[in-house]
């Protein structure tokens, strides 16, 4: 994917967009402010907000909401990163160390707050908006503690799974995309597509980080196995554990990982070898091509084609 040629169909619109997160993460407090400027520094490919924006401008004229839409989207995903790496004790984030990892938890967990409290702070004066990130932050919260559980008994099925991810991920390319197209104020065919594509896509983005645990590409700073060391049984193992014959033998070598890590790469050999990764490949290919169809509903054009452009390379149709 070519993001400068994004970033270039965007043009004063992205601008505005960098400009408005930061001038939203200023503060005059000199400790937030440097932590603000490091995270900054590292903003990673940012694809919530150049979604946002890209169904804004499919839609018609991006205005001064679609920025706002487009920042609040990515200081929310960031915020949820601060906080997800000291739950999970992560030491790196973007192959660079998190802030949990620098500074400890008490900074991280703040400035995640921060980040926050300054991307609600962009949605008032639109109930609509605001409902859906509401319900996004709902979502990021029940779909990590539906992980815990399931990560607790080894029991996850399918649908378990796909909720998850959906809560993990999806829900907030979900919003992203739909707030975009709201903001210049698209038609509700317009508005279902953008939801539809949004929903589609991030689940698709999710399956293929979660074959990468499983086949590893240093090319997205992914090791391998970290799923697997914290018992989350993902699509590539429940591809494996559908057709299995000692499936509940599978579940126990998973509930036994902290004991027996050893097991971990047993399970991996075994999705390898029996079609875990083909199953999930298949999987995603349903996601990415749902994703692609939505796109129908908006005007031919760069934007669109731009669009079918990041679904090819996000989704990794050929991970």
């Amino acid at each position: 994917m070519n993001i400068e040629s994004i970033i270039n169909l965007l043009g004063e619109h992205w601008t505005g967009y960098t400009r408005l997160v930061r001038e939203q993460l200023h503060s005059d407090i000199e400790l937030l402010n440097s932590i603000n400027e490091m995270q900054l520094s590292h903003p990673g490919k940012q694809v919530r907000p150049m979604l946002s924006l890209l169904f804004a401008q499919a839609c018609g004229t991006p205005c001064r909401d679609s920025l706002k839409y487009a920042a609040a989207a990515e200081m929310l995903h960031n915020a949820t990163l601060m906080h997800d790496d000291v739950a999970d004790a992560s030491d790196t984030r973007r192959g660079l160390p998190t802030l949990h990892s620098l500074m400890g938890p008490a900074p991280a967990i703040l400035t995640g707050d921060f980040w926050l409290a300054r991307s609600v702070g962009l949605l008032l004066g639109s109930a609509r908006v605001t409902e859906f990130f509401a319900n996004t932050i709902s979502n990021l919260a029940e779909g990590e503690m539906l992980q815990m559980q399931c990560a607790a008994t080894a029991e996850t099925t399918e649908d378990d799974y796909l909720r998850i991810i959906y809560c993990k991920t999806a829900s907030l390319f979900e919003t992203a995309c739909l707030s975009g197209a709201c903001s210049v104020g698209a038609s509700k065919v317009m508005c279902d597509a953008a939801a539809a594509f949004g929903r589609a896509f991030g689940i698709a983005f999710q399956i293929r980080d979660d074959i990468l645990d499983y086949t590893g590409d240093e090319g997205f700073g992914k090791p391998i196995g970290i799923d697997l060391k914290e018992q989350k049984i993902t699509l590539p193992l429940l591809g494996v554990l559908r057709k299995a014959k000692d499936s509940e033998a599978l579940r126990e070598m998973v509930r036994k990982i902290q004991d027996t890590p050893e097991n971990c790469e047993k399970l991996r050999r075994r999705v390898l070898e029996d079609g875990g990764v083909e199953y999930a490949l298949q999987r995603l290919d349903e996601f990415a091509n749902s994703a692609l169809e939505a796109l129908n509903a908006l005007p031919a054009g760069p934007v669109r084609d731009k669009l079918a452009e990041i679904v090819n390379y996000g989704a990794a149709r050929r991970v």
